[in-house]
């Protein structure tokens, strides 16, 4: 891990560091747009033709009988993972399940003028299409992270890629009654949830992290299908006083294991805090090649000269992920995927089982928006009713306000109806 300092010789260069991290983002998509651009071209203009083509050269199938993911091999799934597992399944869903629905929007309606009444209607998306990682490592967690809230919305279909599929994946459907789940990875599933093909019917909205190409073929639909968002490596920050340097650093060490290009940070005023912390990282990832590639490519400690500034670099760098010392600190905090309070709060918690949703914003996003949820999957239709009394009380004011901006219809529509309704009839509504 590389040690700066905001004061001293390194102040420039750690100015220079720290400007270049608040403008990381998707310049990595670039190099594979090409090849992403002809994927999701081809199964948008040949459907099943290109998708089974490459279903069969990355995902390994061959035909459309092994392209969708039956009920019973879900079933046969389940039954054969370890009871304790299924356990942690099952209490990980309760848990987000019952964080998603304390989330969930409500609909209302009000009365702010005597004749109007204004309000919102809270409805489900049609379909969904739930995105699943298996590469590195297998992700039941991501399923149950991505099906779960939108269950919980009340959406009526959610289908899942996965490319090859864990039995660990495949018993996390089961458990949450998952119908439609297809074998499928990459740019090519992408294409196929947001345009549709023979064996795959498109979906209103797609979720869940992916790779590079995961995430470019999602940028290069979202016109046509909406996404979530552009996930990119995950991160970490840990902004500490008082913290353990045990503690800090297996945190640092869990969240660089899931991909050689994580990026995780260390932010305190305190040297020998620090000093302690690299010795504990390096210790820990020793027998970890992953972690340890990540850490010497984007493990960072900066020492700051106060704890104002210490702060202030940590709202700068809007984390996907923020460990901070006590409740209090929650007070500063402005910009951050999700945050964990305190030394027993690890945050492969929240990875599984806290509750809040563990699909977050990567790249400094989380400076406009949080975590995937429930409403990611709502819309919020707004509704309004006048009677000739509300129309009478606030229609001559809109009239004056489409006549300052040259609307004479607007205008006329509001007046026509004024016209027709003389205070005489105002008892009538």
């Amino acid at each position: 891990m590389k040690l700066i300092r905001t004061k001293g010789r390194g102040a420039q260069q750690t100015a220079e560091v720290l400007a270049a991290l608040e403008r990381r983002g998707g310049a990595a998509l670039d190099a594979v747009l090409p090849t992403v651009k002809r994927i999701v071209a081809d199964v948008r203009k040949q459907g099943d033709r290109a998708l089974l083509r490459y279903a069969a050269q990355f995902d390994g199938l061959a035909g459309t009988d092994a392209l969708r993911v039956t009920q019973d091999e879900m079933a046969a799934a389940w039954e054969a993972i370890e009871p304790a597992l299924c356990e942690a399944l099952s209490t990980a869903a309760e848990q987000i399940r019952g964080f998603a629905q304390r989330q969930l929007p409500s609909s209302w309606n009000a009365s702010p003028v005597a004749g109007l009444t204004t309000g919102q209607l809270v409805r489900p998306l049609g379909s969904v299409g739930c995105y699943v990682p298996s590469g590195r490592h297998p992700l039941p967690s991501t399923l149950l992270m991505t099906a779960i809230p939108a269950q919980v919305a009340g959406v009526k279909r959610i289908a899942v890629v996965s490319p090859r599929p864990a039995p660990e994946t495949l018993a996390a459907a089961h458990l949450l009654g998952i119908t439609e789940f297809y074998r499928l990875g990459g740019a090519h599933a992408i294409a196929a949830l947001a345009y549709g093909t023979a064996s795959l019917q498109r979906v209103d909205k797609i979720v869940g992290p992916g790779n590079l190409y995961v995430t470019a073929a999602k940028r290069l639909v979202a016109f046509d299908c909406a996404i979530d968002m552009l996930a990119g490596p995950t991160e970490i920050v840990v902004t500490s006083e008082c913290g353990n340097a045990a503690d800090i650093a297996s945190d640092l060490v869990a969240q660089a294991e899931h991909d050689p290009e994580a990026l995780a940070i260390f932010i305190t005023t305190r040297a020998e805090l620090a000093k302690e912390m690299i010795a504990e990282a390096k210790l820990r990832s020793r027998d970890n090649p992953v972690a340890r590639q990540a850490l010497d490519r984007n493990g960072l400690v900066i020492i700051s000269s106060s704890v104002d500034e210490a702060r202030q670099i940590t709202n700068r760098l809007a984390p996907e992920h923020l460990t901070v010392d006590a409740p209090s600190d929650l007070e500063w905090v402005e910009n951050a995927g999700s945050v964990f309070v305190g030394r027993w709060s690890a945050q492969p918690m929240g990875d599984y089982i806290s509750g809040p949703n563990h699909t977050l914003p990567t790249g400094g996003m989380a400076r406009v928006r949080g975590g995937l949820s429930v409403n990611d999957f709502v819309k919020l239709i707004t509704v309004q009713e006048y009677s000739a009394q509300g129309l009478r009380a606030l229609g001559p004011h809109v009239a004056l306000l489409a006549e300052a901006e040259g609307l004479v219809g607007h205008a006329e529509a509001i007046r026509a109806r004024l016209r027709k309704n003389p205070r005489t009839r105002r008892s009538r509504g």
